[in-house]
């Protein structure tokens, strides 16, 4: 794949693309002359993020409000980019959001939340976005885990759920597509320097206590736009928690202890 060249013209549309992982993952694609659909909750950010993307590819780019726990205005802004921008030829599913705290601790209208956030809205985009890519024969879904989807932590136990239900989700799409010209990449990243953690820890002390295995935002979007057109499986970053959730799966016991120490900074 040719840099500039690779993603000419495709439609690619990055759910909360307002900030962050999203947003950089926004200019990356433009970078490749993509045609970016933004979209995101925060109408004031969107707006801002549309127009460097028409700076860095010097093509029209769009952006559009969107909630993805309301199916309902899923399938609004799904229309009308069908109608004002054309067929999607990448959808990367990364709105979602995370809060960590014991789980006897949490309110539970806060995980329902987060499920319809981080799962089922997800699911509902993806749906209409396979239908339309399999008329077609042609499509890459990518959907942004997380590396607590692979090993779970304390204090992550609803998060945790969610980026498991999007791993498995993801793997069984992958088989169901590929036979239709679609490929599923799953991002499964550690932690990020992004407002993410805002939210999730406003103390600000996890960062801080994991500063060896932070991920920068931009050198993961340019792996995950390089990895666009292509039929990777997975990208799984900082390499070194790659490492620790292969042996969590091949040793339990072990991986329990690395979960509940060595990795356990909340």
């Amino acid at each position: 794949m040719v840099k500039g060249q690779a993603l000419a013209d495709k439609v690619v549309v990055v759910t909360g693309g307002s900030a962050g992982l999203g947003e950089q993952i926004c200019y990356e694609a433009a970078k490749q002359g993509a045609i970016v659909v933004v979209c995101a909750r925060r109408i004031n950010l969107i707006g801002k993020v549309k127009e460097m993307c028409e700076e860095l590819s010097g093509k029209m780019a769009h952006s559009f409000q969107l909630d993805i726990a309301d199916p309902d205005n899923v399938e609004t802004v799904f229309e009308k980019i069908q109608t004002e921008v054309g067929p999607i030829d990448v959808l990367v599913n990364n709105a979602g959001f995370g809060l960590f705290e014991n789980f006897i601790d949490t309110d539970l209208a806060i995980a329902r939340n987060m499920f319809e956030v981080n799962v089922l809205g997800m699911m509902v985009f993806t749906q209409k976005a396979a239908i339309q890519m399999a008329e077609r024969g042609t499509g890459h879904i990518i959907n942004v885990a997380s590396m607590a989807g692979k090993m779970a932590t304390a204090k992550s136990t609803i998060y945790s759920a969610t980026k498991f239900a999007v791993l498995g989700f993801s793997n069984a799409l992958r088989l169901e597509l590929k036979p239709l010209g679609i490929s599923v990449t799953t991002v499964n990243p550690g932690p990020i320097e992004t407002e993410f953690f805002d939210k999730a820890d406003p103390t600000g002390n996890y960062l801080a206590s994991v500063d060896l295995f932070v991920l920068e935002p931009n050198k993961l979007a340019t792996e995950i736009v390089n990895a666009m057109g292509t039929s990777k499986r997975e990208i799984n970053r900082p390499r070194i928690m790659e490492a620790a959730s292969r042996l969590y799966t091949l040793f339990p016991h072990l991986g329990d202890l690395l979960a509940g120490g060595v990795l356990n900074k909340k």
